[in-house]
């Protein structure tokens, strides 16, 4: 194959899930926003349930039908190998309303969980099934915006502080120093509702109250909480997941800064825009803050129960004007490419690799055009060039070197 044959503008998909933002989503891509429907994630891959397509021969087609037609040719033999598939998935996310607190599984407790859920016979789209695939889902994500995250549990000593200072929660205390970060939060997780909400509900209140009177910041548990009901008000029965974020680590990334999350790390995104990438999988187990199926000793059984200290990453410089985000993960990596007028970058892919241009535009192998939001896929083993009429930034996704 020529490597222009080799090189493929690629269209992604829209989805619409209801914590997400109407706008930052069509503007990037050029498309004229619907605010009656959310746009929360932008999915670049070639996941069964909602593959990318990419432009050959006058037509679109599917990805992972590309991919299926010669795995080897596409993906280069090691990779095929190691994953049979492509083994990422590459993602813009707007979050405008809290995601739900979550936990990705290790690989073996998702093939554990999968064939467990395929012989009860339960069906794969049901909105009760945990595990939609066999794979894990570790994921590493860079700001677009000033971006903020619940992260893995706060250090014993913050939590205790926490639970000192949050007068409705000192109740807790005698049982965290006895029973540690596990006891505190299967306690609280498996509570029932009544004692939630004569827990919670004065929580609530004062936290409406503060963020109503401007004396509370982003940095606090409780401008979250408020923001959890300030439109809707105070319902009947509480969100036990507001135990999370005044458990977790609430962590402010700026933009071009990352973050990555390994396997059982509990974590959940509370504002802002990024670019994500993940193993190829829609594996989660949820925990609060959220309408869809909560699974509690599912999420209990996967989480670790230790201090986390956040880890914000800016990035490694590797090739000039490309920092790389390093993930202790075989199945992708991912970089950000930044050119300004005039300047060429220049490479080779090992696996296919998947570009998404978030900041003006370049020239693909001086002849594919790639505009603000448009996307390119280029096979295994292709070199190719990007060259920038004026500043651009790209991020690419790849497989890193077996």
């Amino acid at each position: 194959m020529e490597s222009k044959e080799r090189i493929f503008k690629l269209k992604g998909v829209i989805q619409h899930y209801a914590w997400g933002g109407s706008v930052f989503i069509p503007d990037l891509l050029g498309l004229t926003p619907d605010l009656s429907k959310p746009a929360a994630e932008y999915w670049m891959g070639a996941h069964s349930s909602a593959p990318s397509e990419i432009y050959r021969t006058n037509s679109w087609q599917k990805l992972n039908e590309l991919i299926s037609s010669n795995p080897s040719d596409a993906l280069q033999s090691a990779v095929v190998e190691k994953f049979g598939e492509l083994p990422y998935l590459f993602k813009v996310l707007d979050v405008k309303d809290m995601l739900s607190i979550q936990v990705h599984p290790t690989k073996a407790n998702a093939e554990i969980g999968y064939d467990a859920e395929d012989k009860a016979g339960i069906p794969l789209n049901a909105p009760h099934r945990n595990y939609k695939d066999r794979n894990h889902k570790p994921e590493v994500m860079v700001a677009l915006s000033d971006f903020w995250l619940l992260h893995g549990f706060k250090s014993k000593q913050a939590l205790d502080d926490t639970l000192q200072n949050t007068q409705e929660l000192t109740k807790l205390l005698p049982l965290f120093r006895k029973e540690g970060i596990k006891g505190l939060y299967q306690f609280v997780m498996e509570m029932d509702q009544v004692d939630v909400d004569n827990l919670l509900a004065p929580l609530v209140k004062r936290a409406l109250r503060l963020k109503k009177e401007g004396s509370i910041t982003r940095n606090s548990p409780c401008w979250w909480a408020a923001k959890l009901y300030e439109e809707s008000g105070l319902p009947e029965h509480i969100d036990r997941g507001i135990f999370s974020i005044f458990f977790f680590n609430i962590v402010q990334v700026n933009p071009g800064e990352a973050v990555f999350q390994k396997a059982g790390v509990p974590h959940a995104y509370l504002e802002g825009q990024n670019i994500e990438l993940m193993a190829n999988s829609d594996n989660v187990l949820r925990g609060g803050l959220t309408p869809k199926h909560v699974d509690v000793p599912e999420l209990m059984k996967h989480t670790l129960f230790e201090e986390v200290v956040p880890q914000v990453m800016t990035g490694v410089p590797v090739l000039p004007g490309e920092l790389n985000y390093p993930c202790p993960v075989p199945d992708f990596g991912l970089s950000k490419i930044s050119l300004t007028q005039g300047m060429e970058f220049q490479s080779e892919t090992y696996s296919l690799e998947i570009f998404i241009v978030t900041e003006g535009s370049v020239l693909l192998n001086q002849h594919m055009v790639l505009k603000k939001g448009e996307c390119a896929a280029i096979l295994a083993k292709t070199k190719y060039s990007l060259l920038a009429p004026g500043h651009a930034t790209v991020f690419k996704a790849f497989v890193p070197v077996l």
